[in-house]
């Protein structure tokens, strides 16, 4: 395997995970949950999910020829009108992780080196997926924390929890 598929495989393998986070977060949240904010400053887990499918529609949409700040974005609508409801909530988080990956699968050894551009600056192929990576990791990190303070002693850890190091290390050096 050379670098160029180690990447994408890596990269892959990451936004997966946090994808899954965000989903095991879904999972554990109502309806009332996911429009719920701190503060009437704060955004609800709905909007986040909102921003970050708009942005991944943007991004993504023709990602090797196209700024990824298409003109039809119009991203201070996102932190506006949450989405209705889980279901369409779910809908649209899964069509912005399907525009991704799909511009991923485009990537190969003869695109990997071009050239593209968000907002005007040009990144390489390695700089947008790692921009990216970083920004919906970041807000998958906001709508966990979100989940935990809302469920507080009924949330289920999504990584090892509390107390549990020793045993988890334990097993993992076991193998």
């Amino acid at each position: 395997m050379d670098y160029q598929e180690n990447f994408l495989e890596s990269v892959r393998f990451e936004l997966m995970k946090y994808k899954s986070y965000g989903e095991k977060t879904f999972a554990q949240l109502s309806e009332e949950d996911i429009h719920r904010k701190l503060s009437e400053a704060d955004n609800s887990i709905a909007i986040i999910v909102k921003h970050m499918v708009g942005n991944m529609l943007s991004r993504f949409t023709n990602f090797l020829t196209e700024d990824g700040e298409k003109p039809w974005r119009h991203r201070d609508v996102e932190f506006e009108d949450p989405y209705e409801n889980m279901d369409t909530m779910m809908a649209a988080w899964q069509m912005g992780w399907d525009c991704l990956f799909v511009a991923m699968d485009s990537i190969n050894k003869n695109n990997f080196d071009t050239h593209i551009k968000i907002r005007n600056e040009d990144h390489t192929v390695i700089e947008a997926l790692t921009r990216q990576l970083a920004h919906y990791a970041s807000h998958i990190g906001q709508i966990m924390l979100m989940g935990k303070m809302i469920k507080g002693s009924e949330w289920k850890s999504l990584s090892i929890p509390k107390g549990a190091s020793e045993a988890f290390n334990k097993e993992k050096f076991e193998n």
